[in-house]
């Protein structure tokens, strides 16, 4: 929970603007990017799923920043 919370607020740092997210949002979008930075991890061959290490973290921020910047984009289409 503190490592989905960690890398959804650095997804946050990493992208421009305004996010309208509470902690709870900022949770979810680091936990859904840690999934798939793990699994891109996994799939890189350098660890497991649930293994912490440096290249499944980073991996982790991106694909928060990624997921952050589809939401702003999806939101700010609907608010147009």
């Amino acid at each position: 929970m503190i490592a989905g919370l960690v890398i959804g607020a650095l997804a946050r740092l990493f992208t421009r603007g305004r996010q309208g997210l509470g902690l709870g949002a900022t949770l979810l979008l680091g936990v859904v990017g840690s999934v798939i930075g793990g699994l891109l991890a996994n799939l890189l061959g350098t660890g497991s799923l649930f293994e912490l290490n440096i290249i499944g973290f980073i991996a982790s921020v991106v694909a928060a920043v990624f997921l952050l910047g589809v939401v702003e984009s999806r939101s700010g289409s609907r608010h147009a």
